[in-house]
């Protein structure tokens, strides 16, 4: 054990009764141990013994760790409530979208809409939203979680710093990343989608000449369990290629695009933008998005309404080629303004709720 609080005391009355403190030797020896008493001492009124049993410091390491999981958590959570709410509000407008670029006989927007309502009523407009909120809410919790922390990795691997300043290049490539990152988790839900929107089978309150055959499809799941007994794993990734392409290179404008406006918008001294700024920054996004994207969002479609007893396409280029040559150029932009008009409210929705998740939980586990 170490010695008491005067360590050369009791050393000295040792050495003074039984040695011949005359002797050299028995000066260093008694020296030597004197300087381990001291140090052995020091050691235990070292202030690093009793940091641990700091309640205070306990307290603010709980509170950097407990801020540090939020950091990387809550851009999943965000992302997440974001996009499902957005689902409920753009949902009937994606539905029109999807027939208008899928089947021939609507004359236009306004068209698909009277007959939509007019043989199926409001629930026609509904079809497949169940799994979509589910699957959005994922795919958009997937999407901001992993932008945000692919953009961190970028600027700590480019600036030495998580928080440092990204370029225009660096928010680009995480928004790339992201986008490829949700088509693996997106493609059976859009495929469910796709097959259920147009799906088209009058509603029960209507009557009719001849006898109405059942739908094939009587919801989401359903649809997912068909296409996988009917076409095996690869029809529930049908399109993929095509989503691909279309959620990369629109997901990189997206992000992009809701950067740099933020950035403009926003006053000098403040540090972050306003509410306004964010819905009219995320409105604008998604609109410059959506109008890049429509041509493969197209192809996409069509390819996911193919079963397997048609055998339509080849593939993406096949798809494409074959919708030209017997529709003209103008088919790649079906649904274009419609997607513009629905991507504004939508994305509005998304940022908004986003970014008062991400302030509030900031401001709560800041004050904590």
């Amino acid at each position: 054990m170490c010695p008491g609080s005067d360590p050369g005391k009791p050393l000295q009355e040792e050495y003074n009764s039984g040695h011949d403190l005359a002797s050299p030797s028995l000066h260093q020896d008694f020296g030597f141990k004197l300087q381990a008493s001291r140090l052995c001492l020091q050691s235990t009124n070292s202030p690093r013994i009793h940091k641990a049993h700091n309640p205070q410091r306990q307290e603010k390491t709980v509170g950097r760790v407990i801020k540090a999981a939020a950091s990387v958590w809550m851009d999943f959570i965000a992302g997440a409530i974001g996009g499902g709410l957005s689902t409920a509000v753009g949902y009937p407008l994606d539905t029109v979208k999807v027939r208008i670029q899928t089947e021939r006989h609507y004359n236009g927007i306004w068209h698909c809409i009277q007959e939509t309502y007019r043989t199926e009523k409001v629930w026609g407009f509904y079809k497949g939203m169940s799994a979509s909120v589910l699957s959005v809410s994922v795919i958009s919790s997937v999407s901001f979680g992993t932008y945000r922390n692919f953009l961190c990795t970028i600027c700590k691997l480019r600036y030495g710093a998580a928080d440092a300043k990204p370029s225009k290049l660096d928010i680009s490539l995480a928004g790339g990343g992201a986008g490829a990152a949700r088509v693996v988790l997106m493609a059976p839900s859009e495929v469910a989608k796709v097959r259920m929107q147009t799906q088209s089978n009058p509603h029960p309150s209507l009557p009719s000449p001849q006898p109405v055959p059942k739908p094939k499809y009587r919801g989401s799941l359903h649809c997912l369990k068909v296409i996988a007994k009917e076409e095996g794993l690869g029809g529930l990734y049908k399109g993929c290629s095509a989503l691909l392409c279309r959620d990369c290179s629109s997901s990189a404008i997206y992000f992009l695009t809701y950067s740099a406006l933020c950035d403009w918008l926003t006053p000098a001294g403040k540090n972050k933008p306003g509410f306004l700024v964010v819905l009219l920054s995320g409105g604008f996004a998604g609109v410059l998005a959506w109008g890049l994207a429509t041509p493969m969002d197209v192809i996409k479609s069509r390819m996911q309404t193919e079963e397997s007893e048609q055998h339509k396409y080849k593939g993406l280029v096949h798809c494409a080629r074959e919708s030209v040559r017997r529709e003209g150029a103008k088919v790649l932009f079906k649904g274009l303004g419609l997607n513009c008009i629905r991507a504004f409210p939508v994305n509005m929705v998304v940022f908004v709720t986003y970014e008062a998740v991400l302030r509030f939980t900031e401001h709560y586990t800041t004050k904590k």
